[in-house]
């Protein structure tokens, strides 16, 4: 290029020059040509390079991508998916069949084949009847009450004035009051229609929102547990300080179950991050303001009570797969043969394995719940599963007061939790705590059955 330049500026002196003289001009354009080669050879040098790296970079591409197809493990190429890419053949893949077989070739063995798959389908079906439906109805009915209560402020109202009271025991909002009336006027689900309404969620910070199952749960079904228990015979003690002393149990191990319950999930969440933080940019001191829905009186109520509705029952069929699942399993591992000892493949038989672990640990139930009846076991047990099902069972035996206190106590705190608190948790968008929300609900209900023994005892020597 910097000859062309020089070139295309020649005078009118040198080009009559040239003319006379072309062999100096023949020079120039020798050495013209060779410098012109020159730059072509550097060019195609260069190229020649380029070529090789190029060649180099894909080289090392392939070798990488073989050593990534060696890997045990790939991230997904998403990194909001909530899957990932793993080797097919893995250890997991084997360990969890031997689970699974582990699991029911057993049952299999003692029941049958067949009596087990139908026992499976048969239980499944009488749960979604009589389990499932009953608490889609609970969640719609309770999810309309709710919504009304929170229209009109009467959950406000809660939060204002039990506050003082609820932050320190439970480490809980004032509002919270509500979900505990709620559960125990009818079963567990019914926190989640209260969840389900976000003006109700502004009331809690995330991590305490991760709570709500597991303080709700403790007092599900408690008005029905309370009213059967008071009304049962005992062969010693009076039944009525023998309940009262169940739901001072089911308090103090409510407590302990919630505060681990915050514990775990303030570690996860924090304490500043809002269980509302999808609700939008409008935000406002919720001790002393409350939304309400545009419109009269008439027309707030009439939204109000069919959004709630709707809303529980969108809670109620969610619930169903944790139900149909974990129930079962309970159920199966629980109940015994049919009549006469014989497996027909209906629903409610099973091996009986829960029970048979209780009674060879009798002598440490003694000690813990004060338990006298060998049978006595198989009731809180039964209630890991469903409540209605375990305090069914205290009228086919005899039991002394003591008895009836753990009885109330645990049924009313576990109140089937292994069946619904899966399906509450994923409700609530807190999955990933389930394991932990389980583990210290048993602790809990232990821990509740516990107090109500030892405070029965002591309040029996008192009195």
């Amino acid at each position: 290029m910097r000859k062309i330049t020089i070139f295309g500026k020649k005078s009118r002196k040198n080009q009559a020059e040239s003319e006379k003289d072309p062999a100096p001009q023949s020079q120039n354009d020798t050495a013209e040509h060779s410098e012109t080669a020159l730059e072509e050879e550097t060019a195609i040098s260069l190229a020649a390079q380029a070529d090789g790296a190029e060649q180099s970079a894909q080289i090392s591409a392939s070798e990488n991508a073989d050593k990534e197809k060696d890997a045990s493990f790939l991230p997904a190429a998403d990194e909001g998916s909530k899957f990932a890419v793993k080797k097919v053949v893995s250890v997991e893949g084997f360990v969890t069949l031997l689970i699974v077989l582990a699991i029911f070739v057993p049952i299999a063995c003692i029941m049958g084949f067949g009596n087990m798959l139908n026992t499976l389908f048969n239980n499944a079906l009488d749960l979604l009847l009589n389990t499932c439906f009953y608490l889609l109805g609970v969640a719609v009915v309770i999810g309309a009450l709710s919504s009304v209560l929170t229209e009109f402020g009467v959950i406000a109202l809660a939060n204002r004035a039990l506050s003082p009271l609820m932050k320190p025991v439970y480490g809980m909002p004032g509002a919270t009051s509500v979900a505990i009336f709620s559960a125990f006027l009818s079963d567990n689900p019914a926190v989640l229609t209260l969840a389900d309404d976000v003006r109700y969620r502004r009331y809690f910070k995330k991590y305490q929102l991760a709570g709500l199952t597991n303080l709700g749960t403790a007092f599900g079904m408690g008005l029905i547990v309370v009213i059967t228990m008071a009304g049962k015979q005992v062969t010693e003690g009076s039944v009525i300080l023998a309940v009262c002393m169940g739901v001072v149990g089911a308090l103090i191990g409510s407590v302990l179950a919630t505060r681990l319950m915050l514990h775990k999930s303030k570690k996860l969440f924090g304490t500043e991050a809002e269980a509302a933080e999808c609700a939008g940019d409008q935000t406002f001191d919720v001790m002393r303001q409350r939304e309400v829905r545009k419109g009269g009186f008439v027309q707030r109520f009439f939204d109000s009570l069919l959004d709630g509705g709707a809303g529980g029952v969108k809670i109620g069929f969610a619930i169903v797969p944790g139900v149909l699942i974990i129930a079962n399993l309970v159920m199966l591992l629980s109940d015994g043969a049919g009549a006469g000892g014989v497996y027909t493949g209906a629903a409610g038989e099973g091996v009986g394995l829960l029970p048979w672990i209780g009674a060879k640990l009798s002598v440490v139930f003694k000690w813990l719940f004060g338990f006298s009846n060998p049978d006595a076991i198989g009731i809180p047990i039964t209630a890991l599963g469903s409540a209605g099902a375990a305090i069914g069972l205290v009228g086919s035996g005899e039991f002394t007061a003591t008895e009836i206190s753990v009885f109330t106590a645990m049924c009313m705190f576990w109140s089937g939790y292994l069946s619904t608190h899966v399906a509450m948790m994923d409700s609530l968008g807190f999955r990933r705590l389930t394991t932990s929300s389980i583990l210290y609900h048993t602790i809990g209900g232990l821990v509740a059955g516990f107090s109500a023994h030892w405070l029965y005892a002591l309040f029996a020597l008192l009195l």
